[in-house]
């Protein structure tokens, strides 16, 4: 079985990345919060959907600090109540980057969509992945022991594959972001280079969630392994 001193550095120094880019991405906003534009994020979201001749999908305001998102079965783009209203440029950077995605799907962009797809899988895989590996981890040894921790890890599998396709789709979106940002006079060349870094930043937290995910169905891998070669 493979060393639970392995986990635990892989648990400890993933842990720690996550604080400090999460530490660092809350700076960043807060910083780039107080750099004011002209237009708040909800005139930005609208302004991008339209100059992509995007008019079907909705912006709505919603509840929560930065849990802004983009619903590609519904078509709206949720904005967090300080990305909505503010007018600055952390607002406009996460009103774009939603856009971003709604571009994505206006122009049915490869990796959105084959995210899109395996929701329902992720849905299921993590509803009861945590159950089946338990109790695959104590049956471990035995015939059904080894089924459930393989079928714990196929389950796992998808859920760090969707973790590791959300990497370009995400990167897409603040890259086009930006490039709006810039093309449609919203930035200048001051203010772009703040919009690129913050979601730089907000970028990050999705790579430490994908090393996570891989290092993690490393582990369960290596663990069924050396309860095979019993």
């Amino acid at each position: 079985m493979a060393s639970p001193a392995i986990y635990w550095i892989l648990f400890i120094g993933i842990a720690l990345a996550s604080w400090i880019v999460s530490a660092s991405l809350d700076r960043k906003f807060k910083r780039y919060s107080q750099e004011p534009l002209r237009m708040t994020g909800r005139e930005v979201a609208e302004k991008m959907l339209h100059d992509h001749g995007i008019y079907d999908v909705q912006i709505t305001c919603i509840k929560g600090q930065l849990t802004d998102h983009y619903n590609p079965a519904s078509k709206t783009v949720n904005l967090s109540e300080d990305v909505y209203h503010g007018a600055n440029v952390a607002a406009a950077a996460v009103a774009a980057h939603e856009c971003g995605h709604a571009v994505q799907h206006a122009t049915a962009y490869g990796p959105l969509g084959l995210r899109s797809a395996l929701v329902p899988v992720v849905s299921f895989s993590s509803k009861w992945v945590t159950w089946i590996i338990l109790a695959g981890l104590l049956l471990l040894g035995s015939g059904p022991g080894q089924v459930l921790m393989l079928l714990g890890i196929i389950l796992y599998a998808m859920l760090t594959l969707f973790s590791l396709i959300t990497l370009p789709v995400e990167v897409n979106a603040s890259q086009r972001a930006v490039n709006w940002l810039r093309e449609a006079g919203i930035t200048d060349n001051s203010t772009t280079e703040m919009a690129s870094d913050a979601l730089h930043s907000a970028a990050y937290t999705y790579v430490v969630a994908a090393l996570s995910s891989l290092a993690t169905l490393v582990y369960y891998i290596l663990i069924f392994m050396g309860g095979n070669r019993r």
